[in-house]
């Protein structure tokens, strides 16, 4: 597409936001169900379409794609017409009398830029935010994942008007074409340093934006720790996806006592998930630069399980890695695949050196039976969201807000947090006009008066 085509898009979706009677909380309840049906309709094809980028498994489709979508949809459709009430709060008495209320306003025109890990979930959740709350949208998906891209547009193009959301497909260009537009609101998931560039690019309009990013999340493993439970949750998480997933553990801090006896605990449950060399419930590298770069990080690394590799199918084995130097390729950024390092630690003091040498995590998982040693994890660092005794399942809580802090992010979505993050608050004073109280007005001869009063609140 090219910019004019842009242009002409935006000034339409400009005029579709003006008509009040197709923004109404009816009309969106409406196309949210449209939207439901659409991707029941074409599940099977979504399922095959994520397969074919990178041979995501069907479970790992239904559970991290799909039931996501459907439990948003779900929340907009039952929640919307009550968050969309104009909410009263008590009025200063200063104002007396007065009715005060805040109104939630849609934004305008939002962009959305979806990233290629989890190409349906992440990309489908924020245009339901979006169109949920008034909103236009414009989609751009990953180019990474082009089968899924399609179905995106498809699904699109079949339940909404190009005035209310679009897809446009391309790659760095397009999307630098579009960051280029004047925007009510930008979303943008995917890394660290393309977030930095997608920020300085809409600054020129001061546009409001969301980033969801990454960084490395560190996983905590206390001497207290059940430890056959935690093996398999944290490998569970973090070779879900292939390890491509923005909140999987980036690297582990086992208490120094336990150390020997939970690396194997880690091989056995990998061995477990993945019997006789069977990855048929395993997903793929996104592609080959991604394949190269992964594989590139394991050169010259101890590794303690795990390796193999395939070029033909960018498959790479779950792989363990013992202690790499923090000044080594694989720890200058989010690993973002299926590799985990493994660090022992003996004191508070010396978790606390490691985590802080990388800027704030988008999370932080912490397996231990300590309700004191938990407390103070929670309470020394400084991340986007964590669990306790688990890992990655804090995305799935629609109820808990998702976002990161400093580098890992800015704002957050997902359920309410998402209608609060597509609409902005309008701030509304009624004042009556049945008694106009006089002492505000010139001449002001009531100084002397009013000081006393306010002595009150010095």
């Amino acid at each position: 597409m090219q910019e004019g085509d842009i242009k002409d898009l935006l000034q339409s979706q400009q005029q579709f936001f003006k008509s009040s009677s197709k923004t109404s909380v009816k009309e969106r309840i409406s196309i949210l169900k449209k939207l439901k049906s659409s991707i029941k309709a074409h599940e099977k094809e979504i399922v095959k379409a994520v397969y074919k980028d990178f041979q995501k498994p069907e479970f790992e489709v239904l559970t991290s794609e799909l039931f996501v979508a459907y439990k948003e949809l779900n929340l907009f459709i039952k929640k919307l017409k009550h968050w969309s009430k104009p909410k009263s709060v008590s009025s200063a008495w200063l104002n007396f009398p007065s009715s005060d209320k805040i109104y939630h306003v849609p934004w305008g025109k939002v962009l959305v830029i979806a990233p290629w890990n989890y190409p349906f979930q992440l990309a489908i959740t924020p245009v339901i935010g979006a169109i949920a709350s008034g909103n236009t949208v414009v989609l751009k998906p990953s180019e990474h994942a082009p089968y899924t891209a399609d179905i995106l547009e498809k699904i699109i193009s079949e339940v909404f008007e190009a005035q209310q959301a679009k897809v446009i497909q391309g790659a760095v260009e397009t999307a630098k074409l579009l960051l280029e537009q004047q925007w009510d609101y930008v979303f943008f998931t995917g890394s660290v340093t393309v977030g930095r560039i997608v920020s300085q690019q809409i600054a020129e309009h001061m546009t409001p934006h969301t980033l969801e990013l990454g960084g490395k999340n560190p996983c905590i493993v206390d001497a207290s720790a059940n430890l056959d439970v935690a093996a398999k949750r944290i490998c569970w998480g973090k070779f879900l996806n292939a390890g491509q997933t923005c909140i999987a553990p980036d690297y582990l801090l086992v208490d120094a006592s336990i150390k020997a006896e939970f690396q194997e605990k880690l091989i056995f449950t990998l061995k477990t998930f993945y019997a006789d060399g069977n990855f048929t419930d395993y997903a793929r590298l996104i592609h080959e630069d991604h394949f190269e770069r992964l594989t590139g990080l394991l050169k010259d690394q101890d590794i303690i399980y795990g390796g193999d590799s395939d070029p033909e199918t960018n498959f790479l084995a779950p792989t363990l890695v013992e202690s790499p130097d923090f000044s080594s390729s694989l720890m200058e950024e989010e690993i973002f695949g299926p590799i985990l390092p493994l660090y022992s630690y003996s004191s508070f003091d010396e978790l606390e050196t490691t985590i802080t040498t990388f800027d704030k995590p988008l999370s932080l998982y912490v397996f231990s039976e300590r309700k004191d040693f938990i407390k103070r994890v929670n309470e020394n660092f400084d991340f986007g969201g964590g669990v306790i005794n688990d890992t990655i399942v804090h995305f799935v809580n629609d109820k808990l807000p998702f976002g990161g802090v400093g580098a890992s992010g800015l704002g957050n979505y997902h359920g309410k947090a998402s209608f609060e993050t597509f609409t902005r608050k309008k701030s509304i004073v009624n004042r009556k006009t049945w008694l106009d109280i006089p002492i505000k007005y010139p001449p002001y001869t009531h100084v002397d008066s009013f000081k006393s009063f306010m002595n009150l609140f010095r």
